[in-house]
């Protein structure tokens, strides 16, 4: 009988941030209107790379942008001015070269308030700003950092 070993190699790598509502992104009754919940996705995504050490700059540094080619949300209850939420921002290791990131997003009272997801790829910004096919070495490199890669 065969066993299945299982891999020690974590699949998924997450980071903790908070913001507070802002008055700009409600409506008139206090509420946030729901476009502004990919732009808390977005927060997320910039502390989860501050964090780690995959931020935006750091993408840039070896000549490479990674835009968003899908992002979806889902609204459970609503943030109104002043909350603070707490937003968990997770990454999903794959072996494409793409990043997805799941979101959950909580109210002050630790209710889920939204959860989402964007898939980002990577283009080359050195030459004509082609997709990268092949998961480009400095992200390679990071995941091994983290523990997302056995190699």
């Amino acid at each position: 009988m065969k066993r299945k070993i299982q891999s020690k190699i974590k699949k998924e790598i997450s980071f903790i941030s908070k913001v507070r509502v802002r008055f700009v992104e409600t409506d008139p009754l206090g509420i946030v209107w729901h476009g502004i919940y990919i732009q808390y996705f977005e927060d997320g995504r910039e502390a989860f790379g501050r964090h780690h050490s995959i931020s935006y700059l750091h993408q840039k540094e070896f000549g490479y942008a990674t835009p968003i080619i899908k992002s979806m949300s889902e609204h459970k209850l609503p943030l109104r001015y002043g909350d603070v939420a707490t937003i968990k921002t997770t990454y999903f290791d794959t072996r494409a070269a793409k990043m997805i990131f799941r979101y959950e997003i909580f109210n002050q009272d630790e209710l889920l308030v939204c959860t989402g997801e964007t898939v980002q790829v990577f283009i080359d910004q050195i030459g004509q700003g082609n997709l990268s096919l092949v998961i480009p070495e400095f992200f390679e490199k990071w995941k091994q950092k983290v523990g997302l890669s056995d190699d």
